[in-house]
């Protein structure tokens, strides 16, 4: 863990002392090497299921994917931001690539953390660099909203989060991921203690989001910056779902009579929030509503409780994380362009700038579950972990996966086909940074195909 960590804390001191002229490049260079520092975590040598470095960080394979992803996302933020904030002063530019280092320890500190109360504080400690990245880095005035939105229902959810763990504390007597499960069973049968169980959920349900506790996200999204939709997208969503797979294994006795509300609303949310994407005009609006759909799906995986939905809960997390931002850098590339969101203002970008349009085919591919990728992997053992935990949600998923298809393909058609509007004129030509970029999301999607294991979790 500490040869992960001790790189990125030695990030700090990189962004203040390198010179201006190569501020991007070292710094994106040193994050690279810290992203392939941490596949060694792959590398499985242990047969008790955690890697332990200490007693209070370890990896086991429930965090090793999302490990790598955190430490992945950096140099591809770094890329992907590199345009609009070369414009601003240079310790703007620092205080920047600070805040997005920041976000890397607190993610590497809160899906390593062995002890419970270490994650709460790591996973409240990450909203401090995101909520300046939003307010301060957005593109409009609308941001201080969305800030103050994403602030207030993460909160929101996480107090009676801390409550709960401390009532756990008194009960049990430890808060240890490696202890806690070889304590008594508890005796759960009051009011207080269906209470207790939904004040562990609550905190993850929002950071997920749960459809009807996820109107901070399209805010957000909206008006972050590129790094500030990506990290949201690919890594801060993910730690709502590593929150309840982590906790469901303490909620037991009462889970299967109270998580039915819970299912209700992710199932209904993927339909919901897919009807929503298809009728958006704002690109990244549409791609922030889509993430709600899929983290629906991951959602009912969990709450079900089985290997495989908790397995394809993983694997869709991971696949989305990546697809998703993929898309975030693409819809950024032509508003850096183009100077606009709307879809129907910037459609036929495909007849400027035909690579462009491949990446944007493969992406939404990805994003509606293409065969051989990791994503319809994700999607199908979900779906049918729910088939077999009840037959009627095939409805929901079939008719929502049916939706995502719909949105996808609108979204591709809307962007890149049809007659270049007149008032495009002049548009500058994609750089190889871009290529890099979406190249460098790619692959691990692909790679990931070959060799599924490394994200099946526990389950294999």
């Amino acid at each position: 863990m500490l040869k992960v960590l001790i790189p990125t804390v030695m990030l700090f001191p990189t962004i203040w002392l390198a010179s201006p002229k190569w501020l991007w490049a070292t710094t994106g260079a040193h994050a690279l090497a810290i992203a392939f520092i941490s596949l060694v975590w792959f590398k499985w040598s242990s047969e008790t299921g955690w890697a332990t470095s200490n007693l209070y960080l370890a990896t086991d394979p429930l965090s090793t994917p999302l490990l790598v992803l955190t430490c992945w996302l950096l140099p591809l933020m770094i890329l992907a931001s590199q345009n609009h904030i070369n414009p601003e002063p240079i310790n703007r530019q620092r205080l920047y690539i600070t805040l997005l280092t920041s976000l890397q320890a607190f993610l590497i500190m809160a899906f390593g953390a062995t002890e419970i109360m270490l994650f709460y504080i790591m996973f409240e400690a990450t909203l401090i660099p995101t909520l300046i990245i939003i307010t301060r880095w957005g593109n409009q005035t609308e941001r201080l909203s969305a800030g103050t939105y994403f602030l207030f229902y993460t909160l929101a959810g996480s107090l009676p989060l801390l409550v709960a763990l401390l009532l756990l504390q008194q009960s049990t007597g430890t808060l240890s991921m490696l202890m806690i499960q070889y304590t008594q069973p508890l005796l759960m049968n009051s009011w207080g203690d269906k209470i207790w169980w939904a004040g562990c959920l609550l905190a993850f349900l929002v950071k997920m989001p749960l459809y009807g506790v996820h109107l901070w996200l399209p805010k957000a999204h909206v008006e972050a910056p590129i790094a500030g939709s990506m990290v949201l997208a690919a890594v801060l969503l993910k730690l709502g779902g590593y929150g309840m797979m982590r906790m469901m294994v303490m909620l037991d006795p009462l889970s299967k009579d109270l998580i039915y509300p819970f299912i209700i609303l992710a199932l209904w949310g993927i339909i919901m929030t897919g009807s929503i994407c298809l009728r958006q005009t704002d690109l990244k609006s549409l791609i922030a509503y889509s993430s709600v759909s899929h983290m629906g799906l991951v959602a009912g995986g969990i709450l079900i409780q089985t290997p495989w939905g908790f397995s394809g809960a993983i694997i869709l997390m991971v696949a989305h994380g990546l697809a998703s931002s993929m898309l975030f850098c693409l819809a950024n590339t032509a508003y850096e362009r183009t100077h606009s969101r709307t879809m129907i203002l910037a459609r036929g970008l495909q007849m400027i700038f035909p690579l462009t349009a491949v990446w944007w085919f493969t992406a939404n591919l990805a994003n509606l579950a293409l065969p051989p990728l990791p994503n319809l992997m994700g999607e199908l053992m979900i779906i049918t972990a729910l088939f077999n935990w009840s037959p009627w949600t095939i409805a929901l998923t079939g008719l929502g996966t049916l939706i995502t298809a719909g949105y996808s393909l609108y979204m591709f058609l809307m962007s890149q086909r049809g007659p270049a509007p007149s008032h495009i004129v002049s548009l500058p030509p994609f750089h190889t940074r871009e290529h890099l970029l979406m190249a460098l999301h790619l692959m691990p999607v692909v790679l990931l195909m070959v060799k599924p294991e490394l994200m099946w979790g526990w389950c294999y």
